[in-house]
This record gives structure tokens, C-alpha cells and sequence, in this order.
């Protein structure tokens, strides 16, 4: 069950939504998965000074925009006893959640390793992941063909009429290294458009790990749909025969995702 499914919907602006084909997705041998924040996309608060009036009598002297700074960094850093997610979660989340709801078939059964991919591209980071696009041609040792691309462009947590929820605007797309777009997705996901139960910004402040597992359950919701998109249902079966080995360098150590500020 998908609490939050009615929340997203996946635009279509122009060109926004290009849409998978059978065979294209037949043609491939071993995709890369790669998930980014581009810089600036958040965590944000924009609460107290997009509804002011809302919350001025519980600010009482405090300036909005010292109000949303505040609450910025909590729901970035989290507090000393609790934490929300940083932004290497939000992105490793997204990507995580894609591949566990993807078919098990070829080409998703011959997916590049996470932890090589990071490796090679230089982007193993907890609290940070890269902004800008990365160099894919250095995926070349891992016999990697195409990469499945997941872009956060902004989230973060706003307000109207004195109810807050979670936004989060962003992309998928899938292409081949040599060149080609075989598709692409944006999507958008706002609680308070979905008309959902709306956080208290000041209780958010106190506990950021409401922001945290409210978010969980965003991406999660947005990666279904990104999965189904991945798996056309008129695509024709192929059988699932391993791709040429390549030469691997060894996985890095993982930093552990809770490691003080």
C-alpha cells in the first residue's frame, strides 16, 4: 500500500515525458544506475516567509526568514538526538528503491555494482552526492552501456494557509553512453496538492525525522512509477545470458551514514 501515490504527479511539459520501448530496453546489455541533488536543490524550508501571516503570532519576534533558515538546517542536519535524511539518502533512496521494484530480467539482472559505479565516477559521499553530470565515459572498465539517471532538482517543505507539507520536483531518464535519450520522466510530488495531513513546521523542527520518514515514503511512491516505466509490458522476452567480463575495481568501504556533523 502507497499512502502517498495520489501525492505525485508526473508532469509533462512539452517534451517532459519520452517513454520507453520494448526494444529499446532490448538492445541493452549492462545499464548503471546514478542518482544526484543538483547544487542549491535543497533541503528547503520555505514556510514562514511564503505564509507569513499564517505563523507570525507563534514566531512572535522572530524574523521569517531567520525562521526558515532555522528550520533549513534541521531538516538538513537534523538536531542532536534526531536526525532526518541528508542528501546522500535522499538520492541513494531513490535509486535503491527503482532497482528493488525492477523485474528481475535482463538488462536489470546485469546492473552495474552501486559501490563500483560510485568508485569510478568519484561520488561515494554520505552527506554530499554530485551536483553536476557526471563523466559516464569512465564507466567504460565495467562494460557499462547505458545509464538510468536520477536528478532531484528541488525539495523541501513549504506552507499555504498555515499547513506545511513535502515537495520534490525531479527527473529520471535513461540513455546510451554512445549518445541517445530512450527516456525520460519528470515528476512532482507536493502533499498539500494532494490534499494529505499536513506537518506542524515547529513539531518538524523538534523531531526532523518527520520531514525524514514523510520523504521515505515520497520517494518511494516516485520510484514505482519511475520502475514501471522501466518495464514496458509489451516488451518481448530475452533470455538473460551474462554480458562479456570486464575488469572491476575493487568495491571502496562504504562511510557509515551516521557519522557526527
Amino acid at each position: 500500500m502507497r499512502s502517498l501515490a495520489l501525492a505525485v504527479v508526473l508532469g509533462a511539459v512539452g517534451c517532459a515525458h519520452v517513454p520507453l520501448s520494448p526494444q529499446a530496453l532490448d538492445g541493452l546489455e549492462k545499464p548503471a544506475f546514478i542518482a544526484r541533488i543538483e547544487d542549491g536543490a535543497g533541503p528547503k524550508s520555505l514556510v514562514f516567509r511564503d505564509d507569513a501571516a499564517s505563523y507570525a503570532a507563534r514566531l512572535k519576534k522572530l524574523d521569517a526568514r531567520e525562521a526558515d533558515r532555522r528550520l533549513t538546517l534541521k531538516l538538513e542536519k537534523g538536531t542532536d538526538t534526531d536526525r532526518s535524511l541528508n542528501r546522500y539518502q535522499v538520492a541513494d533512496t531513490l535509486r535503491a528503491q527503482v532497482l528493488a521494484e525492477l523485474p528481475k530480467g535482463a538488462p536489470w539482472s546485469r546492473v552495474a555494482s552501486p559501490a563500483q559505479v560510485a568508485s569510478l565516477l568519484e561520488s561515494f559521499l554520505v552527506d554530499e552526492v554530485p551536483a553536476n553530470a557526471p563523466d559516464v565515459s569512465r564507466l567504460a572498465p565495467l562494460g557499462v552501456d547505458s545509464v538510468v539517471e536520477l536528478v532531484v532538482e528541488d525539495f523541501g517543505l513549504r506552507s499555504s494557509g498555515g499547513k506545511a507539507g513535502i515537495y520534490l520536483y525531479g527527473y529520471a531518464r535513461l540513455y546510451r553512453i554512445d549518445g541517445g535519450t530512450l527516456y525520460r520522466r519528470a515528476f512532482f510530488s507536493d502533499e498539500l496538492r494532494a490534499g494529505l495531513e499536513p506537518l506542524d513546521p515547529f513539531e518538524v523542527a523538534k523531531k526532523p525525522s518527520l520531514f525524514g520518514s514523510r520523504l521515505r515514503t515520497m520517494l518511494s511512491a516516485i520510484a514505482h512509477q519511475i520502475a514501471q516505466d522501466l518495464s514496458p509490458a509489451t516488451r518481448a522476452a530475452r533470455a538473460d545470458e551474462p554480458p562479456r567480463r570486464a575488469q572491476e575495481p575493487a568495491a571502496p568501504v562504504k562511510p557509515a551514514e551516521d557519522d557526527p556533523l
